[in-house]
């Protein structure tokens, strides 16, 4: 332990302090050396700045403080744990009042500018944080890559697993992805102009199909039984349980996925992006549904820490409480949304709603739809685009469906910027109702359209199978010996790279003598023939007599 200098100079005391008498005598004699030691002044801890402060207070002041044995604090807010954390050793340690003060600000904001930043990785762990989940001591992670989690996503007890269940998952899934990057990187060696599947590839085709057979067998009675016990034990607080629901490829293909958006979250976490649940909303109030969100939106933080919003589902205001919401709907004059009415068949209405004319809906619209999409990152410069919002109507109102938006003008032809089918109405068939509108209006304007790009996945299956459904439907209705792809685009609205794209997933294109050919595989036809036939006349169809609109000025 180093050992304090004492400096023996008149007036000072046998135990190394100094009176305010003495020290005012040294201020005079040492005042041509302050200059001189600047840098060293700059160098003081709050302790030695409180040091000097008590020996310049009165005989009466500098007596109780004697008599206090409580060492000072240091720099991090801790006592000191030896004498070496104190820094009493500089000569010029006593000074004016007005020139302690000074320091003392010095020093406090030098003691800001040198606090740890936040930190990164695997030191953002927060060991005062807790998992949510009950009986969960916080250890493991639903990965496999953690020893800790802190929310319910990776939270290997509330997936009714344990730790090192996860890690043995996580081994085996490194695994599998190795492999599948090596047969990646021979077939890009060995590729060739022809889209017809490898041996392997029909091999392993023929396993999946033979282990998803008796993915809807049901359920026996004994796993019904012990299915009920799970959810009656646990409710809500953990997963329910999922073995013998479907076959073990689907489950696994499951936990995957469930491991994967796990580790988006961490990556989140660690960034700052997203905080435990503390600026998260968890669940929305609209209408009369109660929604899990998905992603983070940027509400007003006064609203976000709350974790559950309570949302007009006409006005799309958004409330704290259940009875601000309640005074709200009884005096909401709103019963469908602002805009022009420019497409009606049956109940289901859509609206065109300017940005710039409806700013207020517009943004709150699209704070609405972050919370259950991934990529969108417009939410308050909504005046260059239109919205087009799909209704189901009823006795109280229409019912905000889902809706796209679209640039005024686009310079690449999108006919979609952003596309959302809200979760309620999902697996409904209205997803595929408002990208065939989106091609109608596009067919109206005489432009061919594509969705602008990165497509969310949902998104990206919505459109495949609908491109899918086009090119089928217009090889069932197509007569002639020739077709082309140019042809197809003009009559459907469908950009070029789509169409091809979607050829080649459907094996219907070929690379033959310095020529592309397109396939008519009669059994996708006929498929597709009977799946139309099985649904019979649908009200989830776009008819295009329904649509009353011209193309805004401009575009």
């Amino acid at each position: 332990m180093p050992r304090r200098r004492q400096r023996h100079m008149p007036g000072s005391g046998s135990d190394g302090t100094e009176d305010s008498d003495s020290s005012a005598e040294r201020e005079q004699t040492n005042s041509s050396e302050s200059d001189g030691n600047m840098h060293k002044r700059q160098r003081l801890t709050r302790a030695s700045t409180r040091l000097s402060q008590s020996s310049q207070d009165t005989p009466d002041l500098k007596r109780a403080a004697d008599h206090d044995e409580s060492p000072p604090l240091t720099p991090t807010g801790n006592a000191p744990s030896s004498e070496s954390e104190l820094d009493i050793s500089s000569p010029n340690a006593s000074h004016d009042e007005s020139h302690s003060k000074d320091q003392a600000n010095r020093d406090s904001d030098k003691d800001l500018s040198h606090r740890p930043k936040r930190r990164r990785c695997h030191e953002t762990y927060n060991f005062n944080m807790k998992c949510p989940t009950p009986g969960c001591n916080s250890l493991g992670h639903l990965t496999g890559k953690h020893e800790r989690h802190f929310a319910v996503s990776g939270c290997p007890l509330y997936h009714n697993l344990s730790a090192d269940e996860c890690k043995v998952k996580a081994v085996s899934r490194e695994k599998q992805e190795e492999e599948v990057k090596v047969q990646e990187e021979s077939n890009s060696r060995h590729a060739t102009r022809h889209q017809t599947p490898t041996s392997k590839q029909s091999k392993y085709k023929e396993q999946v199909a033979e282990m998803r057979k008796g993915r809807n067998s049901g359920l026996q009675k004994e796993q019904k039984e012990k299915h009920m016990e799970h959810r009656q034990t646990h409710g809500n607080t953990r997963e329910p349980l999922l073995e013998n629901i479907t076959s073990d490829y689907d489950l696994e293909l499951f936990r995957k996925a469930q491991a994967r958006a796990s580790e988006d979250l961490e990556k989140l976490r660690i960034q700052g992006q997203i905080t435990e649940g503390s600026n998260m909303i968890k669940t929305i109030l609209f209408g009369r549904y109660e929604l899990d969100t998905w992603y983070h939106s940027p509400y007003p933080e006064e609203y976000a820490r709350l974790g559950r919003l309570y949302v007009c589902e006409f006005c799309l205001k958004y409330m704290k409480s259940q009875t601000i919401l309640r005074r709200h709907m009884a005096k909401c004059v709103w019963k469908h949304p602002p805009g022009d009415e420019v497409y009606r068949k049956g109940s289901i209405s859509v609206f065109e709603v300017d940005g710039k004319k409806n700013k207020i809906y517009c943004q709150n619209l699209c704070l609405l739809a972050k919370l259950f999409l991934d990529h969108k990152t417009l939410y308050y410069d909504v005046e260059p685009f239109l919205f087009y919002v799909m209704t189901e109507a009823d006795n109280t109102g229409c019912h905000l469906v889902g809706y796209f938006s679209k640039e005024k003008n686009s310079f690449l032809n999108y006919n979609v910027s952003c596309i959302l089918t809200m979760p309620q109405y999902m697996r409904q068939g209205f997803g595929k109702m408002l990208i065939d509108f989106s091609y109608l209006l596009s067919k109206v304007e005489e432009k061919v359209g594509s969705p602008e790009r990165p497509l969310s996945d949902l998104g990206l299956i919505s459109y495949r199978s609908y491109w899918k459904e086009v090119l089928l439907r217009y090889m069932y209705n197509f007569q002639g010996k020739e077709i082309s792809i140019k042809e197809i685009s003009q009559e459907t609205a469908v950009n070029p790279v789509d169409i091809v794209s979607t050829l080649q997933s459907l094996q219907m294109l070929k690379y033959w003598k310095g020529k592309h050919l397109v396939l008519k595989r009669q059994d996708l036809i006929d498929e597709w023939r009977a799946k139309e036939i099985k649904r019979g006349n649908s009200n989830k169809t776009i008819d295009p007599s329904s649509l009353k609109w011209t193309p805004p000025k401009g575009t």
